[in-house]
């Protein structure tokens, strides 16, 4: 266990801000930035890794794409592929990483 920067697991300030403000607790990466129990900290809030599961994106439901800060699945999808640019495609089977964090 260890703490890390805030930047390490979330890519940028938005998603950063998002997480402060409790509209993100989990975040699919394509591999793990972090393991269960490393802290961060975001504008003096201690946040703690509670999860680390490795799964694939056909994985992926309405719930997990709301815990991400989207509306859904199909709006985390359009978000992926805005994100990424044109070299993203959705493919069921791709391993990703969900990072679950709450506040401490």
């Amino acid at each position: 266990m260890a703490e890390i920067d805030p930047g390490e697991m979330l890519p940028n300030e938005r998603v950063q801000q998002m997480a402060a403000d409790g509209e993100v607790t989990q975040l699919h990466r394509g591999h793990a930035y972090a393991e269960e129990g490393d802290t961060f900290e975001i504008d003096g809030t201690t946040f703690e890794v509670t999860d680390i599961t490795h799964r694939t994106l056909g994985d992926l439901t309405d719930e997990d794409a709301q815990a991400e800060g989207s509306e859904d699945l199909e709006a985390y999808k359009r978000r992926m592929k805005m994100v990424h640019g044109g070299n993203f495609e959705w493919d069921d089977d791709s391993e990703v990483v969900r990072h679950a964090f709450e506040a401490v």
